[in-house]
């Protein structure tokens, strides 16, 4: 029997990198359709967002934790930070741009791009830290085998 953490884990994890994906796509939409691209400095920090969100979103997809050694591993919760902290940080950089400005950029109003954004992002930070809580549950089991399919602690039962 899976532990429900394992469930939480797996769920999170693929609702997760979709999530991430889509902060990714919703800034390449802004970038391409809202003419993003032509504003300096945050024309290429749009698309720059959508090639790391599309790159950790795989990583996140893929059977990362299927490479041998340490890089098993960490490549999971790395790829977790990774995208936790584009989120936070595309969060970040819209709140300051609305603010005061950012490298000359004002946001203004909340047009419902701003919203999806906003919410792609918070749904990023919380399904991929719930990832990271339920990797760190604790097993009852002595006998504990990682899954390879999703990385998590696997119960054989005799």
């Amino acid at each position: 029997m899976r532990r429900p953490s394992h469930r939480v884990g797996i769920g999170a994890r693929y609702l997760g990198a979709l999530a991430l994906l889509g902060v990714g796509v919703e800034h390449l939409v802004e970038y391409t359709e809202d003419s993003y691209s032509v504003i300096p400095t945050i024309g290429t920090l749009f698309a720059l967002n959508f090639a790391s969100a599309a790159l950790l979103a795989c990583a996140l997809a893929a059977p990362v934790q299927r490479l041998p050694g340490l890089a098993g591993r960490l490549a999971l919760p790395l790829a977790c930070a990774g995208g936790i902290g584009l989120a936070a940080g595309s969060l970040a950089g819209l709140l300051v741009s609305e603010d005061g400005g950012l490298f000359g950029f004002t946001e203004t109003g909340y047009r419902p791009a701003i919203v999806l954004s906003i919410v792609l992002e918070a749904a990023t930070i919380v399904l991929l830290g719930a990832l990271l809580v339920a990797r760190r549950a604790p097993s009852h089991s002595p006998s504990r085998r990682r899954s390879a399919h999703t990385g998590y602690p696997r119960v054989h039962e005799p």
